[in-house]
């Protein structure tokens, strides 16, 4: 098996119109979808929430910048390493991720192994 990142990307305005309810069942998804995941033996590591803030330090110069994104919808709000035989496997495996409900995405990048 290989293994795959999970970098969720979510909708910041849907999330902050919802109820404390809406907000519940959104959590209660999540949970359903990573237990599912575990249950199956694709979940290898579950990953932690992000801040949205951050510094980028780059090139030679060492310039650092506020935040690790060009725009709001491309921050990224969590991951997860999850196993999968092929990229089509965690492309399927990612579609039951609740992110997608409310017009997140799910970027899936290979580890490549050193």
């Amino acid at each position: 098996m290989a293994s795959f990142m999970y970098l969720f990307r979510g909708n910041q305005t849907a999330m902050r119109s919802m109820s404390p309810e809406q907000m519940q069942q959104v959590v209660k998804k999540w949970m359903d979808w990573r237990n599912s995941l575990e249950k199956s033996g694709h979940l290898k590591k579950l990953g932690e929430r992000l801040d949205p803030t951050g510094k980028v330090v780059r090139g030679r110069a060492k310039a650092v910048t506020d935040g690790p994104y060009a725009e709001a919808k491309d921050i990224i709000g969590g991951y997860m390493v999850a196993e999968a035989n092929d990229i089509d496997q965690a492309v399927e495996l990612a579609k039951g991720c609740p992110i997608l409900e409310t017009d997140g995405a799910v970027e899936i990048r290979p580890i490549m192994s050193m």
